[in-house]
C-alpha cells in the first residue's frame, strides 16, 4: 500500500487559524501530487474526488477541530483512503448552508457524501477516514 502523512504548521489552535495562508493549499498540493503520482493512476473524476474531499476535511479541521491536523493518504489495490486527525473531540454537525452570506455549512455534507465508507474514531481529538474506490 502507498501512503503519505503530512501536519498542517499551524503552531495556533484557534478558529482563525483557518484562515491562514497555506494550510489549506498545502493539503490540495500533496494530495494532487499523491493522486498523480500512484501506478496504475486513477481516472481523472476520482482523483478530483479525492481532492474535494481531503480539501473539506482540511478547511473542516482548522475551522473546527482546533487550528492543526494531520492527513494522511494510502492507496490500495482498490481503494484510496483520506484521514485527517484533528485536536477537537468534538464530533462534526450539521449545519444549515449559508446560501447568502459565505459562512459556509458545505463540507460536512460533502464529507459524508463522496466517499464510499467513512469513519470517526476519537483519538486525542479524533481521526475522520474516508475510504473510496480507486
Amino acid at each position: 500500500m502507498n501512503g503519505m502523512k503530512i501536519t498542517s504548521p499551524s503552531s495556533r489552535p484557534d478558529r482563525g487559524a483557518g484562515r491562514k495562508p497555506g494550510q489549506h493549499h498545502r493539503a490540495s498540493e500533496v494530495t494532487r501530487a499523491f493522486t498523480g503520482n500512484l501506478t496504475p493512476a486513477p481516472d481523472p473524476e476520482r482523483a478530483d474526488t479525492v481532492l474535494l474531499l481531503v480539501s473539506e476535511l482540511a478547511t473542516n479541521a482548522l475551522r473546527h477541530g482546533g487550528g492543526r491536523y494531520t492527513l494522511q493518504l494510502f492507496a490500495g489495490p482498490d481503494t484510496l483512503i483520506a484521514a485527517v486527525d484533528n485536536l477537537s473531540s468534538a464530533a462534526p454537525r450539521d449545519r444549515t448552508p449559508d446560501l447568502n452570506g459565505g459562512s459556509g455549512g458545505f463540507g460536512w455534507h460533502m464529507i459524508r457524501y463522496l466517499p464510499s465508507h467513512l469513519t470517526i474514531t476519537p483519538a486525542p481529538g479524533k481521526a475522520i477516514r474516508s475510504q473510496l474506490p480507486r
